[in-house]
């Protein structure tokens, strides 16, 4: 998995984390934070070459440090203080404690197996800072082994005080999507189109073994390891503004396939969007479509 930056683009990794009543911990960036300010997210950053050996450990680092929930498995049973978990966690994320160190302190071994390619998402030729995410998906709390005291390790998301996060949650995907429809969430298209598809993967408020193995299953599909890059389109008949992606029929694909999603916006708020997909994301690979036909806005 490449960790270096291309085409000026800057690495980065975020995690989708799925509890066992099928919800999504989301969390709303500070409004004072250079890119999403405000917009609620899945837990992530870049990619840093000091301290990160792989994106899924940034993911992993990112997640602790910005809502104190720990991906990590102890090596031995004595159960982490909160205190020092919290006093450690504010310490990596002022960098002033490295992780790869914090987590030998307290004997733990982060869980990289738990994480799953989940698609890559290229930021837009428009936007003046471009990164190339990685997302991976992992469940919780069953991908945490259990201290004997019965908890696990950060288990309640908490924000890191305001600095990145201003608050945390988990809704289930039709209920931000819902949220984000009434005008009460900002999501960008990235997440949107991964809640989305989520939403209609995890119909249900509690979890089941199959539904999980089927997201497992699509990560190790062409689709996780898909990559996207979104083409600005407007529509020449209907003036529509549109995001298309990859097998489009208007990016190469065959004729009547959409894979776009139409949105609306006010500055960089996203007022609407709409995804059209009509394909089976378990069967159809669009990773290797032809390039665009399509005119870049």
């Amino acid at each position: 998995m490449s960790t270096v930056a291309s085409d000026n683009l800057i690495p980065s990794a975020s995690l989708i984390l799925v509890n066992e009543c099928n919800e999504v911990l989301l969390v709303q960036r500070s409004t004072r934070t250079r890119s999403f300010a405000g917009m609620h997210v899945f837990p992530g950053g870049n990619f840093d070459t000091g301290r990160d050996t792989s994106l899924a450990i940034t993911a992993i680092r990112e997640t602790f440090e910005e809502t104190g929930v720990l991906l990590a498995s102890p090596m031995s049973p004595q159960a982490l203080s909160k205190s020092d978990l919290e006093r450690d966690r504010s310490a990596v994320h002022r960098q002033e404690l490295d992780f790869q160190a914090f987590l030998l302190r307290h004997k733990c071994v982060p869980a990289l197996k738990s994480l799953h390619p989940f698609t890559t998402w290229i930021t837009p030729l428009t936007s003046s800072r471009r990164f190339r995410t990685q997302f991976f998906i992992s469940f919780f709390p069953t991908c945490l082994e259990e201290h004997s005291s019965g908890t696990g390790i950060g288990r309640v998301p908490t924000t890191d005080g305001g600095e990145e996060v201003q608050s945390t949650c988990f809704l289930h995907p039709r209920v931000a999507i819902a949220e984000f429809k009434k005008g009460n969430i900002n999501l960008a298209p990235p997440q949107y189109y991964i809640l989305e598809t989520l939403r209609q993967l995890l119909p249900g408020d509690v979890q089941t073994p199959e539904e999980r193995e089927k997201l497992i299953l699509l990560s190790q599909r062409p689709f996780g390891r898909l990559v996207i890059r979104p083409r600005l389109y407007q529509d020449p008949v209907s003036s529509a503004t549109m995001f298309l992606y990859e097998g489009d029929e208007l990016r190469g694909g065959p004729v009547g396939q959409l894979h776009r999603v139409l949105v609306k916006q006010n500055g960089t708020v996203f007022l609407e969007i709409n995804l059209q997909r009509n394909f089976d994301i378990f069967k159809v690979d669009v990773s290797e479509a032809p390039g665009t036909t399509a005119t870049k806005l």
